[in-house]
């Protein structure tokens, strides 16, 4: 008779044992995806905050400065996003998230590299300035880049039309997660057009870069700050090809979007904080230099600045040293070339081309 007590005992606290397993692993991948955008989106608010405290009111009016803010804000509202409606699916998993606040969570992931990487593209504008580049030669540097970015956008948007397209509720669209992220042809062709991309545009860049400097290597200062901005250009460049790659092998050979979600959101945080630290690098070189601009001679190596014989160079995140070696003029790239001095630009016009 003890026995016969016995058995529906032990059938019920297996029965308890399996609904408590199968509830933790619906919500593991929640849990880890608020792990991730809560650490991050800390990391990024704490950033956000030094680069307001070490910017200046030049800087704050430069166009890579209000491309980081908003950059900034969508990162954080996404991870905003993201803790919601992973924080509901733990803490209320029988009242699914609305469809909309769901399809909002994805759209916030999936399109903001785009943003990203176009900040990257902004140091071009540093070397090619609307202004005073012939209309054919942008043509040629910026047709690629811009036919790539319409490429991923019309990617972008057929895969998540087809996506949305499989369920109409928010229980139907995250069954089909799975089905949707395995060999996506759209997710592949996005993350292997953004390695191009991105590889244009540092390629591009760095090559610019090397030949405008290489008159003016000579001098020390500028030399070792021509290197500090080359390791910062390939350093945006490389940890987010290391994720593309990562995301690319994942969605091919791994069924479950958990772990490729996850890198998703990593390499997102990962490039807004690359390219936030270039400028809080800049901005904290460029606040020590106007401290100290009145009180140190040496920095100018005369009794006061000029504009036409001691002048700043810059690239996107900065080059911002004197050139020592006699009358030159800042060319419209921002970088130090030997000109007619008849061709001084004036300290307002030179504020147009440093967009960091």
């Amino acid at each position: 008779m003890h026995s016969d007590l016995a058995t529906p005992l032990m059938s019920s606290a297996a029965d308890s044992e399996a609904t408590i397993d199968a509830f933790v692993s619906s919500i593991h991948p929640s849990f880890d995806y608020i792990i991730v955008t809560t650490a991050f989106s800390a990391c990024l608010f704490t950033l956000f905050v030094i680069l307001f405290a070490l910017s200046t009111k030049e800087s704050r009016r430069r166009l890579a400065f209000r491309l980081n803010v908003l950059a900034i804000c969508i990162a954080l509202v996404t991870g905003i996003l993201s803790g919601v409606s992973n924080g509901k699916v733990i803490v209320d998993p029988f009242n699914p998230l609305s469809t909309s606040v769901f399809l909002a969570v994805i759209v916030f992931i999936i399109f903001p590299p785009l943003l990203y990487d176009s900040i990257l593209l902004t140091r071009l504008f540093a070397l090619y300035p609307l202004s005073s580049t012939p209309p054919f030669t942008l043509l040629k540097i910026f047709a690629f880049p811009f036919c790539i970015k319409c490429g991923r956008v019309i990617v972008i948007t057929l895969g998540v039309r087809s996506y949305v397209g499989t369920g109409l509720t928010t229980e139907a669209l995250i069954q089909d997660q799975s089905s949707f992220w395995f060999r996506s042809p759209y997710l592949t062709a996005e993350w292997t057009m953004q390695i191009a991309d991105n590889l244009y545009s540092v390629s591009l860049f760095l090559y610019n870069l090397y030949i405008r400097t290489s008159p003016i290597k000579r001098t020390r200062g500028i030399a070792e700050r021509i290197r500090q901005i080359f390791y910062i250009s390939v350093a945006n460049f490389v940890f987010p090809l290391m994720f593309n790659i990562a995301q690319i092998i994942l969605v091919t050979t791994d069924r479950s979007p958990t772990a490729g979600a996850v890198v998703l959101l990593i390499n997102n945080y990962v490039t807004v904080m690359g390219v936030l630290c270039a400028t809080l690098w800049f901005s904290g070189s460029e606040r020590v230099r106007t401290h100290n601009e009145p009180f140190s001679d040496h920095m100018l190596n005369s009794p006061k600045p000029n504009f036409g014989r001691g002048r700043v160079v810059r690239e996107e995140w900065e080059l911002n040293c004197i050139n020592e070696e006699g009358s030159v003029t800042r060319d419209t790239t921002g970088l130090d070339i030997g000109m007619d001095p008849r061709q001084l630009t004036t300290p307002e016009k030179e504020s147009e081309y440093i967009l960091v």
